[in-house]
């Protein structure tokens, strides 16, 4: 017996912080996707020399003091800044605070780079126990939603979700759950990546990526309210759904996409055939890039239109690369305002037999 999977109310999405290697905001990523930017290829930061041979996008001329002030900021690592700079920009045009305001943040493994340092203090100073300690709260994984909530004053739910290349839509599963269940009014929703050496090293070395993909790095956070986008002038964009699936067996990773967004726009109340457009996820990986065009193509009918491969321009940004694949789609609405509303498929798959799919609306012309 087939079942029929009902329809869940719609959310919106307000505000968009988003940090890049194209810029701060959506202007600069819609300019990139719209081939109108230039970027400055290369890594940045105190072990920029230390990069394996491999094209990398940095955010560049990046200064977290220059937006957030000096006070609390020297021991930010860089993942924490790029995530509280970003999330300012999302609240810019909200009262922020209280208790029914929360931060559900995707990231992988927190700031790789703060690992990587603080160990390697405890092997190479005379005394370990000399290490920094105004480094080790940046080892703990929570580190960036929590500097969030602590400086706009957010005392609603907080979550830090970790699940590689999906954890950017689990992150907006999660919190469409918490607003769905009524654990929040509003919340702040998105991912983040930062590079690093040690981890541009991992992805040479593992031989994932195709060797012409870069790697990035980058923040997108989104406000995301209860209520359609017709209840709200501002609305960027209208959240419908978002469904997980986990495949334990690789041959059947594109069958598990498919099921996601089968089950994501049948929650949506969307037919396949109404999808304008899709961002992919796994534009830069061996072998996933055509599993995740397999699932779209079988959910969709044999289609697959209009794909959006944001990593195409930003690279490989991994944990952060569901929410900047949806700051592309935003960024692209924002700036060439489409005639009819969009109906658009954001996609991510993973190695780990994890699959995502999420189906976000254009606001009302």
């Amino acid at each position: 017996m087939t079942t029929v999977a009902a329809t869940v109310a719609p959310l919106s999405i307000t505000d968009a912080g988003v940090v890049s290697p194209a810029g701060h905001g959506l202007g600069p990523l819609a300019g990139l996707l719209l081939g109108r930017g230039e970027q400055r290829p290369g890594p940045v930061g105190e072990d920029s020399g230390d990069y394996p041979p491999r094209a990398v996008r940095a955010v560049r001329d990046f200064d977290v003091k220059e937006h957030l002030g000096r006070k609390g900021t020297k021991y930010l690592d860089r993942l924490t800044s790029l995530s509280l700079v970003a999330c300012k920009e999302a609240l810019r045009d909200s009262d922020a605070g209280g208790t029914r305001t929360g931060v559900v943040l995707a990231t992988n493994t927190g700031s790789v780079s703060n690992h990587s340092s603080l160990l390697r203090d405890t092997l190479t100073l005379e005394k370990p126990y000399l290490v920094n300690p105004g480094q080790f709260p940046n080892t703990v994984m929570n580190c960036a939603a929590g500097q969030i909530a602590i400086r706009n004053g957010l005392r609603g739910l907080n979550a830090t979700v970790a699940g590689g290349q999906t954890a950017s839509l689990l992150a907006f599963r999660h919190a469409r759950l918490a607003l769905t269940l009524g654990r929040a009014d509003r919340l702040l929703v998105g991912g983040v990546e930062e590079l690093s050496a040690p981890a541009a090293w991992v992805w040479h070395r593992t031989g994932v990526l195709r060797e012409e993909a870069a790697l990035g790095e980058g923040c997108a956070v989104f406000t995301v309210r209860q209520g359609a986008s017709e209840d709200h002038a501002d609305a960027l964009a209208e959240l419908l759904a978002c469904e997980v699936r986990f495949t334990s067996d690789p041959r059947r990773y594109a069958e598990g996409l498919a099921e996601a967004v089968t089950r994501a726009l049948e929650r949506s109340g969307v037919r396949p055939e109404e999808v304008d457009t899709v961002s992919l996820g796994a534009t830069c990986h061996r072998g996933l890039e055509r599993v995740e065009e397999r699932g779209v193509r079988a959910a969709l009918g044999g289609g697959l239109p209009a794909p959006v491969r944001v990593s195409d321009v930003l690279g490989e940004t991994y944990s952060a690369s569901g929410a900047l694949q949806l700051a592309a789609l935003v960024a692209l609405w924002q700036a060439e305002p489409p005639a009819e509303r969009v109906t658009a498929l954001v996609t991510s798959v993973g190695r780990d037999g994890n699959a995502a799919a999420m189906v976000v609306r254009s606001p009302r012309p």
